[in-house]
C-alpha cells in the first residue's frame, strides 16, 4: 500500500505536486481542501467566516482522518494542517509524510501567482505579505520539519519543474 501526504506552506506547490505525483504514479490524489469543500458545499474562505479559524481546524482534522485511511492515494494537505492537534504525528503514523520546503522567496512569488482566494491573505500588500510568510513560516517549521521527508522545491514556474520534483520525490521516496 502506498499512501503519500504532502504537507508545507502555503504555496508550496504540495497541490500542484501532489496532482503531478499522483498521475505519474497512477494514484487518486486528494486535496483536503478540495476535499472539505466539497463535502461541506462551502469554500474554506466560507468556513473560515462561518465557524473561524478554530472550528475550521475540527473540520480539518475530522476529514484528515477520514482521508487518511484511504489506501493507495497521494494526499496534499492545507498549509497549516500539521500545526493543530496531534495531526503531524497522525499523519506520519498513516503515510509517508513529505515536507515541500521553499524559501520565503519562493513561496511570494508561488502566491503572487496564485489565483484562489486565501483568508490568510487577504488584503495584505507585497511588503506585508512577505513579512506574514517570513514570521508564519517560522512558526510553522519545527511542525512541518517532523515529516520523515523533506524535499526542497524552487519555483515551479513551468512543466519541466514540476516533473523535476516529481522525480526527485519517487527517488527520495523510493517509488
Amino acid at each position: 500500500m502506498t499512501r503519500i501526504i504532502l504537507i508545507g506552506y502555503m504555496g508550496a506547490g504540495k497541490t500542484t505536486v501532489g496532482k503531478a505525483l499522483a498521475q505519474d504514479l497512477q494514484l487518486p490524489f486528494y486535496d483536503l481542501d478540495w476535499y472539505i469543500e466539497e463535502r461541506f458545499r462551502h469554500t474554506i474562505p466560507q468556513i473560515f467566516a462561518e465557524k473561524g479559524e478554530d472550528g475550521f481546524r475540527r473540520v480539518e482534522q475530522n476529514v484528515l482522518h477520514e482521508v487518511a485511511e484511504f489506501e493507495d492515494v497521494v494526499i496534499s494537505c492545507g498549509g497549516g494542517t500539521p500545526c493543530f492537534f496531534d495531526n503531524m504525528d497522525y499523519m506520519n503514523r498513516q503515510a509517508m509524510t513529505v515536507y515541500l520546503k521553499a524559501s520565503p522567496d519562493v513561496l511570494f512569488q508561488h502566491l503572487k501567482m496564485g489565483k484562489t482566494e486565501r483568508p490568510l491573505l487577504k488584503g495584505k500588500t507585497d511588503e506585508e505579505l512577505k513579512a506574514y510568510i517570513q514570521a508564519s513560516l517560522a512558526t510553522r517549521e519545527p511542525f512541518y520539519s517532523r515529516a520523515r521527508y523533506t524535499l526542497d522545491v524552487s519555483l515551479l514556474d513551468d512543466y519541466k519543474k514540476i516533473q523535476d520534483a516529481v522525480r526527485l520525490l519517487r527517488e527520495l521516496l523510493n517509488l
